[in-house]
């Protein structure tokens, strides 16, 4: 089932639905307790010092919680109700260098200016440098607005309850809310609301792909197109290449500018690579065409970009488009049922949108919504933090996987094969929207999984870890 992303009004029913079943909020402040406090064990070594800040409302309840479940760890409780006279003891415990400091102040409620007194306590916390994690969101942030009321925490992870809080989606909470993490089993009745804006879990993908049965052959599993690749940019061909065999279709071609052809096919075995002519026939016997990765040469012919949109415009195909190609699209109608899927970060969708990154990054659903609608309904993976999957209507996700360190060249392009890779498998385009979630999560999940692992990590091993199980 979706997990909606709810507003403070929706948050605040659901929990008086939830006391309407007998359920008590004693019980459920002490099972977020016990989940947060699995959290901080699994971000603390033993014999850490942590720092609990609890204000005095439910949110403090929560962080007082924790304390009994923290096992092996040295604590220190601040409880915070008067800013200026806590001030001092924060600074003593500062300066015992804690390994993590849970942030429980202020809670969703908060809808005013915070006084200076609140803005000191807070600016020397952040100033600090201490790993922080805020529990359902970071104090001095509007959960409604994703907007701080002077001043707000700076976390590395907020453990939000319950379900996602729609004003950790804007981009200025971002900086304050660092990787955001969901405690949803604490004990509250099923969410009651559902909607078209939803976050992506892992659960949701149990089971999907299906196991593939025998007896089946290369034939049952499509046969990918790819234009990709130019002169200076032929490594985003290889990676688009290699993105796509991790998904598992059953051939890959790659056709790629004549004056690459021979580094790309030396880089590539089990993948056919075709130099692109002027007379190359796109469509042939593919099952989708994924077009852009490496297409941004100044030298590329006229005849490619005119290409694409005639594949746009008349193949029955699933077409992804990607990078440079995002370019060439015409704002014309497609064969009717035909799956089009456009895969921009934020420059590229601004450019799509005529107008900013800043306009596109200040509502990235209504972004995703917009572009969709100009071009003929397609399916829009809009990338980036958080990024939104959909189309101009119906159900958005927004992914929970990944990590700034995705921050890589060529990082889109492994995307956009492994996508393709996937669409490509006829099984897989009878559910578009989960196919391009599944691609997603996937795509954060190795990186999530390398940070662990090697910090240092570069593109070339996402490509090994795409897609093995979590």
């Amino acid at each position: 089932m979706p997990m909606p992303i709810v507003s403070v009004a929706q948050m605040r029913e659901w929990e008086k639905m939830t006391w309407g079943t007998g359920q008590t909020e004693a019980a459920v402040i002490h099972r977020v307790g016990q989940g947060l406090a699995q959290r901080v064990l699994a971000l603390t070594h033993p014999n850490d010092l942590v720092l609990l800040l609890a204000g005095k409302g439910h949110n403090g309840d929560d962080v007082r919680a924790v304390q009994p479940h923290l096992t092996g760890r040295r604590i220190d409780l601040v409880e915070v109700t008067d800013p200026a006279k806590a001030y001092d003891q924060l600074e003593v415990c500062l300066g015992k260098d804690p390994a993590l400091v849970v942030d429980g102040l202020f809670g969703i409620g908060l809808n005013r200016p915070l006084d200076k007194e609140w803005i000191r306590f807070i600016q020397r916390l952040n100033q600090s440098g201490c790993r922080v994690m805020a529990v359902d969101i970071p104090s001095g942030l509007d959960a409604e607005t994703g907007r701080n009321h002077g001043v707000a925490i700076e976390a590395a992870i907020t453990v939000t309850i319950g379900a996602p809080k729609i004003g950790l989606l804007n981009d200025t909470a971002w900086a304050s809310t660092g990787r955001m993490e969901i405690l949803s089993d604490v004990g509250l009745t099923t969410c009651p609301f559902k909607q078209d804006l939803n976050w992506s879990v892992p659960e949701d993908f149990t089971g999907f792909p299906s196991a593939r049965r025998v007896g089946t052959h290369k034939g049952t599993y499509g046969h990918l197109a790819i234009v990709a690749g130019s002169r200076g940019y032929h490594g985003a061909a290889v990676l688009a290449a290699r993105g796509a065999q991790r998904a598992q279709p059953g051939l890959i071609t790659l056709h790629t500018p004549e004056a690459v052809y021979p580094v790309v096919a030396s880089h590539l075995q089990a993948v056919m690579v075709a130099p692109w002519r002027a007379d190359t026939k796109l469509p042939g016997p593919w099952t989708a065409i994924l077009m852009g990765p490496g297409l941004a040469a100044s030298d590329l012919p006229d005849q490619m970009k005119l290409q694409a949109r005639l594949l746009w415009r008349d193949s029955a195909l699933p077409l992804i488009v990607d990078a440079s190609a995002l370019d060439w699209l015409p704002l014309d109608i497609t064969p009717r049922n035909a799956i089009r899927v456009l895969t921009p970060h934020p420059g590229e969708a601004a450019r799509l949108m005529r107008t900013t990154t800043e306009k596109v990054q200040s509502n990235r659903v209504a972004a995703v919504r917009d572009i969709s609608r100009r071009y003929a309904n397609a399916w829009v993976v809009l990338k980036g933090h958080q990024t939104v999957i959909g189309r101009m209507e119906g159900e958005v996700f927004v992914n929970s996987s990944g990590n700034p360190h995705m921050a890589q060249g060529g990082s889109g392009d492994v995307l956009s094969g492994f996508l393709a890779g996937l669409l490509a498998q006829p099984a897989l385009q009878n559910d578009v929207l989960t196919t391009l979630r599944y691609a997603v999560w996937q795509h954060g999940a190795a990186a999530d999984r390398l940070q662990l692992k090697q910090p240092n990590w570069i593109v070339e091993d996402l490509l090994r870890e795409i897609g093995l199980p979590t």
